[in-house]
């Protein structure tokens, strides 16, 4: 998504990679939801609250070592003239992105559902997550489209790399949050 956007914003400009961005924050709230009503509804049960812990640490562990291998070998992001697409296409597109994408599913399906049963399930907890998930996803998407946009110019692999680590940091400090809650909890 993140490279998408990039690629939008060098096209388009930064508004445009903003909605797709907004359109993918749309995706993954869907994808909260789901992942909130399954994690309210098993997350009463020891054994899945164990297995959504142990499995959304060692995705958080694997997504985090992807990113460092984007650091270490990040990729060069190929700009090509084309069609503008319209407002409405970005939004669907940026949508269509994370609802399709497998690292969103295989997050939400492992991760989200490890972080959202750490919270415990309780709307008090939960609706303010929610909205700080939202709102984070926002700011990021904001970030990355009108940064790009403002820049416009040979970004290459330096942004990348930028990226790549941004997104390992993020990774490894979810990484540890699941991990100590679950020993707190569980231990």
């Amino acid at each position: 998504m993140n490279l998408a956007a990039l690629r939008v914003a060098l096209i388009q400009g930064g508004a445009a990679a903003f909605l797709l961005g907004v359109g993918s924050c749309v995706g993954d709230l869907v994808y909260f939801t789901l992942a909130t009503l399954g994690a309210a509804t098993v997350a009463q049960w020891a054994p899945v609250r164990w297995g959504l812990w142990l499995f959304g640490t060692a995705v958080l562990l694997y997504l985090s070592w992807k990113m460092v291998l984007e650091v270490m070998h990040p990729k060069r992001i190929v700009v090509e003239r084309g069609p503008q697409q319209s407002y409405k296409s970005l939004l669907l597109t940026g949508m269509g992105l994370a609802l399709a994408s497998p690292t969103a599913i295989l997050w939400f399906a492992a991760v989200g559902g490890s972080v959202i049963a750490s919270f415990g399930g309780s709307p008090d907890t939960l609706l303010p997550f929610a909205a700080g998930f939202g709102a984070a996803g926002l700011t990021w998407a904001a970030l990355i489209a009108y940064g790009a946009g403002a820049l416009r110019g040979p970004l290459g692999r330096p942004a990348i790399r930028v990226l790549a680590v941004i997104s390992a940091a993020l990774f490894l400090y979810f990484a540890a949050t699941v991990f100590v809650r679950g020993l707190r909890d569980f231990i």
